[in-house]
């Protein structure tokens, strides 16, 4: 149901890549026909475990049409078939295929934005943080709805915002991590945990929190993080709002303005070749 209605694209189309030897499906939304798009990269969230393009269809058509640009829609490797670092991996890897063949989507692959919700968040910048290190192309812009940028969360969120009844509780998210990495030692990798990483060089970056969430204690601190490395950064924040509020689009204004502010902020970011 969460992809039922919504704006309707001037075409759609999708394919399945080989990327750092996992197959990724890809679905790409055309607000309109050009020959040079910009483009916003996609990737959902679901505590790297649940979720697809499908769950988020709508939410990326919203993003396409507000924000007048192509979005491509990432189905990565889920957790726990395929741990850390494999996602991370196959979406960096796609990153540089798109430097190289994005004119040939219609898209212009000096205009590109990434960005994602909660384990997509966590993706996105981790991506970013490769391609810096890799010293190969970055994305433009990094939009980070209400991210999971580690699996430990504080007890003093946890007994705010958390329990057995919340949409997201310190449990989960402890579940969710030990369905992706590895083993423990994952927890002190900055490209598992960005808020642990050195965020120096990254683009810049639009964080989107809801205030009644779990994790928004971490949108906070990377807001610190991104102030001290230079990294050019805002901060949102919805009254009321909880972890995964925008998937509330059909019947919650909040949700339809957070998206429409997201999209404002790429469209800007994108302008710039």
């Amino acid at each position: 149901p969460l992809r039922q209605g919504g704006p309707v694209m001037a075409k759609t189309t999708e394919r399945t890549l080989d990327m750092a030897g996992a197959n990724l499906r890809l679905r790409i939304h055309y607000p309109r026909i050009d020959a040079r798009l910009p483009a916003l990269i996609y990737l959902h969230g679901g505590g790297f475990t649940l979720f697809s393009i499908d769950t988020h269809d709508r939410l990326m058509r919203e993003y396409a049409s507000a924000a007048d640009v192509a979005v491509i829609g990432v189905d990565y490797p889920l957790s726990p078939d395929f741990k850390y670092p494999v996602a991370l991996n196959s979406i960096t890897a796609l990153l540089s295929w798109l430097a190289d063949h994005a004119s040939t989507l219609g898209i212009d692959p000096g205009r590109l934005a990434i960005g994602g919700d909660s384990a997509g968040a966590n993706l996105t910048v981790a991506a970013c943080l490769k391609q810096r290190d890799l010293e190969r192309p970055q994305p433009q812009a990094m939009l980070l709805n209400y991210g999971a940028f580690t699996g430990r969360c504080s007890d003093q969120a946890e007994a705010r915002f958390g329990g057995p009844n919340a949409v997201l509780n310190q449990a989960e998210m402890l579940w969710f991590y030990d369905n992706y990495l590895p083993d423990e030692s994952g927890y002190d990798d900055p490209y598992a945990c960005p808020i642990l990483a050195d965020l120096t060089g990254l683009p810049p970056a639009l964080l989107i929190v809801p205030d009644q969430d779990l994790l928004s204690e971490q949108s906070f601190v990377m807001a610190d993080h991104f102030a001290a490395a230079g990294v050019p950064f805002e901060t949102r924040v919805y009254p009321g709002a909880t972890h995964s509020f925008l998937e509330a689009m059909a019947s919650a204004p909040l949700a339809m303005r957070a998206i429409r502010d997201g999209a404002d902020w790429i469209k800007t970011q994108l302008q710039r070749p």
